[in-house]
């Protein structure tokens, strides 16, 4: 019997794929599943973000083909217990995230359990059997599924943005792992007024709210936890834009429609280098220059958080936004500057538990086309207790 039990973990925001889910879906199910058999976990948890995409309604029908696809291919064949959970029921403003979490274990694990949130206690040994739950999940006790408060959301319209946590137990190793989709911003103008901007003190209030939450749940205890989603992080605008513009000149055209208030920025030869709209993010370079290491200094929303919240060293480029065009797969989109807005986060107790050097964290898909965001993953090995 194995000593240590693999695990990975990955993360991923797949709205766009059901935008265009014959130009993607099949692209992203090979790069995905190449992942899963190259690295051969025990244990796969997946959290995904803006399941179903912009136009649910229509959607339905391709997150269930999505789903059969996933579970039916012979990449999976080990795996015999799958528990997913997809919070479909769009028609509810109050409790809809579009959240979906599914968990495959593999037949070699000896131990697995899964916690009832309603009767705060593990359910009974795990049957190799599959739990798809789709839908209205609101009843489901197995895992906890919160939107932020109404007042956090910016202007305090409802959108899809929450978390959902479920909890094992993994050859004696108990975790909590937790989906969530933070706020986005909204205009890239807004951003760059200062840091932290309105934006990220919104992330970072929802972020806390969340986290305390956990650590006040007296009926469910606290555990060691794992938080990966689509925390819509994004860099220090300001600092990005001054850094960008050294040297330049600003340059605001003469239209007073506010859609069209566009700043530009100019060398000395009248050449604009940089170009920022409410939408718009444009650099002369921007094939490149956003993959370069000089950027990651300004990935700075987790900074108040260092003392809570845990991660491995990021060494791969930003994770969104980009081009969702099969023949430029490696391009950013000029609509935002590129930032790692997907992420997996632990609590600091999780680096005390795993076995020492035996992780990888980094992309899946990097040259292939998976939408706007690029899938993350982390592997790592728990000994066995």
């Amino acid at each position: 019997m194995d000593v240590h039990t693999k695990v990975l973990l990955v993360t991923a925001n797949v709205g766009s794929l059901f935008e265009d889910p014959e130009g993607l879906l099949q692209t992203w199910l090979h790069e995905f599943l190449s992942k899963v058999s190259y690295i051969q976990p025990k244990f796969l948890a997946l959290h995904l973000q803006e399941v179903g995409g912009k136009t649910y309604e229509k959607s339905m029908e391709h997150v269930q083909e999505f789903i059969r696809c996933l579970c039916d291919d012979s990449v999976m064949a080990a795996y015999l217990s799958v528990h997913a959970y997809l919070d479909e029921d769009f028609k509810s403003a109050e409790h809809f995230t579009a959240l979906g979490n599914l968990y495959f274990a593999h037949i070699d694990i000896v131990s697995l359990k899964i916690w009832n949130f309603l009767t705060h206690n593990w359910e009974e040994q795990i049957q190799k059997d599959k739990h798809i739950y789709c839908g209205n999940i609101e009843t489901i006790a197995t895992k906890e599924k919160s939107k932020f408060p109404q007042n956090y959301f910016p202007e305090c319209k409802w959108s899809r943005k929450g978390f959902m946590r479920t909890r094992w137990e993994i050859n004696g190793t108990v975790i909590d792992l937790v989906n969530i989709h933070l706020f986005h911003d909204a205009s890239n103008l807004v951003a760059c007024e200062s840091f932290p901007s309105v934006y990220c003190k919104t992330r970072r209030r929802a972020l806390v709210h969340t986290i305390e939450r956990f650590h006040s749940d007296e009926k469910n205890g606290s555990v060691p936890y794992f938080l990966f989603g689509d925390f819509n992080f994004r860099c220090d605008t300001d600092g990005v834009v001054k850094e960008l513009t050294k040297n330049l000149n600003p340059y605001r055209a003469d239209d007073t429609r506010i859609e069209n208030n566009k700043v530009h920025y100019r060398n000395s030869i009248g050449d604009t280098v940089l170009t920022i709209g409410k939408k718009e993010f444009s650099h002369v370079d921007h094939k490149l220059k956003f993959k370069e290491d000089w950027l990651k200094k300004y990935d700075r929303e987790l900074e108040p958080l260092k003392d809570t919240l845990d991660e491995y060293p990021i060494n791969f480029c930003p994770t969104y936004p980009f081009e969702e065009d099969p023949h430029m797969p490696m391009d950013y989109m000029s609509t935002r500057c590129p930032a790692w807005c997907d992420r997996i986060l632990m609590s600091p107790q999780i680096k005390e538990m795993v076995v020492i050097d035996e992780w990888k964290y980094g992309m899946i898909g990097e040259s292939a086309c998976m939408g706007d965001h690029k899938a993350l993953r982390i592997s790592l090995m728990f000994p066995n207790r």
